[in-house]
């Protein structure tokens, strides 16, 4: 499981012209889902994004969570992250979970995170998005999870 997370003033998702979710101060989370992919994946970084420290402190030092500041989630599924590109110039997607698993794993994901008691709204899963987002810092950073393990950036 691959995750951005970028730390937003504000962040939207439109969908055919209209706006269909949209959040004030929080993060913007683009969640790649690959085969073999497990709910102890899930836990590990709904954790992990729960209790990351980014948001700046009275002495404006990286101190808080998003739980510390009771900002939101915009949740957007991406496939294309876990595109190979290691061979040739057109990416390969053949890692990614098949669109009904990755679908419910997304909706589960984003689950985690609100019984964590932050707010999350949604993406269109498998539409095509116009995502919109003011990064704040800017700050934007990378998680990926194996079998439950945090794997080194």
């Amino acid at each position: 499981m691959k995750v951005v997370i970028q730390r937003v003033k504000t962040a939207s998702v439109t969908v055919e012209n209209k706006i269909i979710s949209q959040i004030a101060q929080g993060y913007l989370i683009l969640l790649g889902i690959e085969k073999g992919d497990t709910q102890a994946d899930s836990v590990t970084l709904t954790k992990k994004i729960a209790k990351l420290r980014v948001f700046a402190d009275s002495e404006d030092k990286m101190n808080l969570s998003i739980q510390d500041i009771k900002g939101a989630i915009l949740l957007v599924s991406q496939f294309t992250l876990c595109a190979l590109t290691r061979h040739g110039n057109r990416p390969a997607f053949t890692e990614a979970m098949p669109p009904e698993e990755a679908d419910r794993m997304y909706q589960e994901f984003g689950k985690m995170l609100e019984i964590q008691g932050i707010p999350v709204q949604y993406g269109q899963f498998g539409a095509m998005m116009d995502v919109a987002l003011v990064n704040d810092g800017p700050v934007t950073i990378l998680l990926e999870s194996k079998g439950g393990v945090l794997l080194p950036s």
